[in-house]
């Protein structure tokens, strides 16, 4: 309750009407955009997402900012794609494609891509998304208001809203988690993530860091290393990308199961180095890992033992006290809804504010059908390094990595 809905509550009644009074400030990023004109390097690596990338292309032609290249990888897809992108290239929709006949991983085509970017400015998208109009005018802003940003994040939306009951539940996580969630991260200071699915970066900072690392949370892993060269990164409400979710719950387990392995492979392991004291510690970075950590990790796993206690000591009891905390849970998720709606008028569509028929049964999604899939995900990395053998990965890369690590 204090850290995601008090604190939120906090941070977005003065965030709201600072973000007013700088719409001038804004403008006139804008205005410093339009005239130099950089040339804008998107890279969309993938594998089989060959049906989603006509409406990216698409997308990236009706953008408001029109300097742009586009350059795909495919990753060694058994799909269409190859079909799709090359037609997509003779139409002039796309201004690269490239193919790895053999699949390195998305941290291998992701880094094919930068070997040919030309531009000053590189944006990251998943194949499987497609942008708004302005989207990418609007994500580039920031870098215009401060010198000292490395990388800005754009707001991920669900693109298959109404598919299953799996893809309205995770609309409404990505409303708290993504656009208020992380809103709030960069206000303070701690964000710990620039989303693969929609992000942008100095691209002199991706050359210097050698591109993206192989593994799960390799998204969370390069800001990180951002974070740790001094510069800022933020997040942009408002440049919105819509992506395209698991419509099932076997499926999102799946996902989940390897986002959550990263919190424990990259943060406990590779860069464990920013929670201990050192010359170059930094507040700012040891409060961006700590808070996931704690209240991911730590927190997740003592509730286990709360129910246990509880199963223990007053198991008499337990029904009662478990409605209790469903019906909190509720109420928090209910106003961290509503929150989500003030910070982002007029950019949610009614198919998504409709979803509030459904928070009631968020608790339920969230305390113990991701909490299950994540508790697991710590477990297994912890004691079996699971990630290392994910199938998500090439068996030679990620067997090279794991004798590096």
């Amino acid at each position: 309750m204090s850290r995601y809905l008090l604190l939120d509550f906090i941070v977005l009644i003065f965030y709201i009407p600072k973000r007013y009074r700088k719409r001038h400030a804004y403008a006139a990023a804008r205005r410093r955009l339009f005239r130099e004109r950089p040339l804008i390097s998107v890279i969309v690596p993938g594998k089989n997402e060959g049906k989603h990338l006509a409406q990216l292309a698409r997308t990236l032609t009706l953008q408001s900012y029109k300097n742009i290249e586009s350059i795909i990888v495919d990753d060694g897809s058994d799909d269409e794609t190859p079909l799709i992108c090359r037609r997509l290239l003779r139409q002039g929709k796309i201004t690269r494609f490239f193919r790895n006949e053999i699949r390195g991983g998305k941290a291998s085509a992701a880094n094919t891509a930068l070997r040919y970017v030309r531009g000053k400015y590189v944006i990251h998208l998943d194949a499987d998304s497609h942008l708004s109009p302005d989207a990418i005018e609007k994500v580039l802003l920031p870098f215009y208001m401060d010198d000292r940003i490395g990388a800005v994040g754009g707001d991920i939306r669900v693109a298959n809203v109404n598919s299953t009951l799996a893809t309205r539940f995770q609309t409404i996580e990505y409303f708290k988690t993504i656009s208020t969630g992380r809103t709030v991260s960069s206000e303070l200071g701690i964000l710990r993530i620039i989303g693969g699915a929609f992000g942008a970066f100095r691209t002199d900072i991706l050359q210097r860091l050698y591109g993206w690392d192989v593994g799960p949370g390799l998204d969370g892993d390069i800001t990180m290393k951002i974070r740790k060269l001094g510069y800022k990164v933020v997040h942009e409400p408002f440049a919105v990308c819509y992506t395209n979710v698991p419509d099932s719950f076997r499926k999102l387990a799946r996902q989940r199961f390897r986002w959550n392995r990263s919190l424990v492979r990259f943060r406990i392991r590779k860069h464990r180095d920013i929670l201990l004291p050192s010359k170059n510690f930094n507040l700012s970075n040891f409060l961006a890992s700590f808070d996931n950590i704690f209240f991911n990790l730590f927190l997740n796993m003592k509730w286990w033992l709360y129910l246990a206690q509880l199963l223990i000591i007053d198991p008499g009891h337990i029904e009662i006290i478990m409605l209790i905390n469903l019906v909190l849970y509720g109420v928090a998720n209910i106003l961290e809804f509503g929150i989500a709606v003030a910070l982002l008028a007029g950019t949610m569509y009614w198919r998504e504010l409709a979803l509030f028929v459904y928070l009631p049964l968020i608790p339920l999604y969230t305390g113990f059908y991701i909490r299950s899939i994540r508790s697991l995900a710590y477990l297994l990395e912890f004691v079996c390094r699971v990630s290392y053998f994910d199938k998500w990965n090439p068996w030679k890369v990620s067997n090279v990595v794991r004798n590096l690590e």
